[in-house]
This record gives structure tokens, C-alpha cells and sequence, in this order.
């Protein structure tokens, strides 16, 4: 098993933050004191918070289970082989959309600083991704470098601009706390539900990490507490200095960094909405990649999928085809003038179905633990709750799962019939033993 590409706690935590920590943290901590006023602090806190569970599941499932299949795995050895095709499916066609719209969010922040309009803006998306498509081709290593020191440089931006505007902190704009009721901090915690997803798409690195039993604890651990910082701290700072009127604070970090550097805010703010994009997509797409090429050595997508699925690999096909695909949708975007709310919330949908397979596997798996069976538990109830709210757009995930189930159906039609299956990776690549530790 190749070890030249693993990566290690400061690489991983990089992944990690930069999946999790999106470009929500550009205009969320507006949107959220609009919804709820200052109260909002409390649902930036109970999300915090929300973490600590999910993300200490995921971890525990990622110890016992390493593997590029990431949430698959943890349903196939929960509820059986036939569970991971409709997971992975799940998030692995998801990946284009979910990348593709962060893209465009990004391109929008330093269209506008550059004066230009939707075309420039699709342009600057389209070089975003193929940084994060070749930074993941040249190999996991080099894409975990570069995440480190751009995380590390979007995070010293975040903390200066909490710095810079402190001093002007009012508590004037904190009163009154809740001037729309408390109601509206559940709505406001809906609304920054997704600005904490992300553990679904690193579980798929799990197998990545040179020593995941001992690792993966101290690189969740690090990442909860650097968002928990770097969230609470722009979410406060806007709300005490900023108030919660739209006028005042419609795109925060803007207006924070310009009470120390003027007029160059603007050009900041799109320079920390590249590398938050660039951070994120690289993420996902390293999991992503992964995940294809896992799907594709277990069958559950086509085997030609299969190459890189060992720990340390590059899987250059499964990346070629996120690449294509990824690559359609700007250019339908670009043709048809498709808006980014259809898109962004169809793969959020099949992102929370993710999750619900997760941790409904952790709720059956972690039974060893008591506290991490019980907290994924009621993170599994939260997560049940904002899925139903996605109406129409629960038509993809179905579609999704039906199309993983007929696949399935033909591989085993094809079985039957005496078609001979295409070669299997090495045992090697893709056993586990019974504690899920890779075997030899």
C-alpha cells in the first residue's frame, strides 16, 4: 500500500476547515441577525454545538472503518452491501452540483469587486475548479499543502478583521436581544444549517491518514474548535458592531475590514471568497474522487471507476468524471441562465440524505460507546427535521437511489445470466478486517 500521498493532522485538519467552513461566513451572519436579531448568537452557538456529535460519529466511524467509501462503508457494514450503492450514489452525483454553485458563489464576490457582470463570474468559477480539479490530480499530499496555507491565510484574514473592528463593539446593538421572539432563532438555525455541513464529505479521507485511530481525534477536535473561533467570533463581531439592520450589514466582512484598510475591503473580501471557494471545492472533490473509485472497486459503479482506490492513490478516472460533469453544469448554467437556488438546494438535499445514512449507521455501529451512539442520535433527529423541508427538491435523492438500486439490479441480472464480472481490485485494496483496519 503506497504511503508516498498519505497525509497527516496538519494537512488534514486543513481538508477538514476547509469543507466545513464555506462562504456562508460571507453573508450568513447577515442573513441570521436579519431572521432573529441578536438572538441569532444563540444559533450560531447551538450549531457550534451540533457539531461536537456529528462530527465526533463521523471521527469514530473513520477510526473503525477506513476507507475511501467514506459514508458507503459505514452503511454497508451497518445494514449490508446493498446499502452503500443508493449512499454513494447519493453524495458522488451530488459533488458537481454542490461544487459548481460554491464556485459560482465565489465568482460572484470577485466579479463584483472587478466591476464585471455574470459572464466574469462564471470565468472565475470555471478557473476555481480546475485549480481544485488539479490540485487533487497532482496528488492528495500536495492538495492538503495547499489547502494548509490557504486555510491558514483565509483564517489570519477572518481573525484581523474581528480584530480591526472589536473596538467599536456597541451594546446598544445587542439590545433588544430577541426583537422577532425566540421562534425566529429556530428559523435563523435553519437557515446556518449548512454553513456546518461538511463532515460527510471527509469522511471519504478517512483511509488517507497514515495512523486514521490515532489522527483522525485530534484533526476533528481541531477543526470544531478553529470554525467554533473563527464563526462565533465573525458572527459576534458583526452583530456588536454592525447591528442587525440589512443596510448596515449585508456583507459583514466588507464592512468589518473597512474600519481598518478603507476602500481595499472589497478587493479583500473577494480574495478571502476565492480561497473559502477553492478551499471548499478542493475538499469535496478529494472526497468526492475517492468515493467514485471506491464505488467503482465494490461494483456499485462501473469498475472502470475502480483505478486509485488504494490509500495514497490518485483516482484519476473517478476525478475525470467529476471533472465532465462539473463542467456540463457551468455550461448549461452559462446557456440556459440557470439560478444558483435550484442547484445549490438540490444537492443540499442529497447531502442531508448523506447524513441521515450516516448517522443512522453510527446510531447501529457505535454501540460500544454510549455517548457517541446517544449524540448521533439526536443528531439523526435534527438532521430528519430539516430534510423534510426540502419539498420538490427530494425528487433528485429519490431519483438518486432508484438509479443505484437499478444498477444493482442489472449487475445481478448480469450475474445470473453468466456474464462474467469485471476483474476485482486486489483483496488488499479493498478488504477490511473485522475492527476495520485495512488488511494486508
Amino acid at each position: 500500500m503506497s504511503t508516498s500521498h498519505r497525509i497527516g493532522v496538519a494537512q488534514g485538519t486543513a481538508l477538514f476547515v476547509g469543507a466545513v467552513l464555506g462562504g456562508g461566513v460571507l453573508v450568513l451572519p447577515a442573513l441570521a441577525a436579519k431572521e432573529a436579531g441578536p438572538a441569532s448568537l444563540v444559533a450560531w452557538a447551538a450549531l457550534v454545538a451540533f457539531c461536537v456529535p456529528v462530527a465526533g460519529a463521523f471521527a469514530a466511524l473513520g477510526m473503525r472503518y477506513p476507507d475511501g467509501g467514506g459514508v458507503a462503508t459505514y452503511a454497508a457494514k451497518a445494514f449490508g452491501p446493498s446499502a452503500a450503492a443508493p449512499v454513494g450514489w447519493l453524495f458522488y452525483f451530488a459533488v458537481p452540483a454542490g461544487v459548481t454553485s460554491a464556485a459560482i458563489v465565489g465568482g460572484a464576490y470577485v466579479a463584483d469587486a472587478l466591476g464585471g457582470g455574470h459572464g466574469m463570474t462564471l470565468a472565475v468559477a470555471a478557473l476555481l475548479l480546475l485549480g481544485s480539479f488539479t490540485s487533487n490530480w497532482l496528488g492528495l499530499r500536495l492538495s492538503g499543502g495547499l489547502q494548509l496555507m490557504l486555510v491558514g491565510l483565509l483564517a489570519a484574514l477572518m481573525v484581523v478583521a474581528i480584530v480591526i473592528a472589536a473596538p467599536d463593539a456597541s451594546g446598544d446593538n445587542l439590545t433588544p436581544f430577541a426583537p422577532h421572539g425566540w421562534l425566529a432563532v429556530g428559523h435563523a438555525a435553519t437557515l446556518l444549517f449548512f454553513a456546518f455541513s461538511g463532515w460527510e464529505a471527509v469522511s471519504h479521507l478517512s483511509g488517507e491518514f497514515s495512523d486514521p485511530r490515532r489522527q483522525l481525534p485530534i484533526v476533528t477536535a481541531l477543526t470544531i474548535a478553529v470554525v467554533a473561533v473563527l464563526y462565533l467570533g465573525v458572527a459576534f463581531t458583526s452583530v456588536a458592531v454592525l447591528g442587525s439592520e440589512p443596510k448596515r450589514s449585508g456583507v459583514p466582512l466588507t464592512l468589518l475590514l473597512e474600519r481598518g484598510i478603507g476602500d481595499w475591503a472589497s478587493a479583500v473580501t473577494a480574495v478571502a471568497a476565492a480561497l473559502l471557494t477553492f478551499a471548499t471545492t478542493n475538499s469535496y472533490i478529494a472526497g468526492g474522487s475517492r468515493l467514485g473509485a471506491a464505488l467503482g472497486r465494490d461494483g456499485d459503479l462501473p469498475s472502470w471507476l475502480a483505478p486509485g482506490n488504494r490509500a495514497g492513490e490518485i483516482p484519476k478516472r473517478s476525478l475525470s468524471v467529476l471533472a465532465a460533469l462539473v463542467a456540463a453544469l457551468l455550461l448549461t448554467a452559462a446557456v440556459a441562465d440557470i439560478g444558483l437556488d435550484p442547484i445549490m438546494s438540490a444537492a443540499s438535499a442529497c447531502f442531508v440524505a448523506v447524513y441521515i445514512a450516516g448517522l443512522s449507521a453510527a446510531v447501529k455501529l457505535l454501540r460500544g460507546s454510549r455517548l457517541g451512539q446517544v449524540g448521533a442520535l439526536g443528531a439523526l433527529a435534527v438532521v430528519l427535521v430539516v430534510f423534510v423541508f426540502y419539498g420538490a427538491f427530494l425528487v433528485l435523492p429519490v431519483a438518486l437511489v432508484a438509479g443505484a438500486k437499478l444498477f444493482q439490479f442489472a449487475r445481478r441480472r448480469r450475474a445470473a445470466d453468466g456474464v462474467p464480472a469485471a476483474p476485482a481490485a486486489p483483496a488488499d485494496a479493498a478488504a477490511l478486517t473485522a475492527d476495520g483496519v485495512p488488511s494486508k
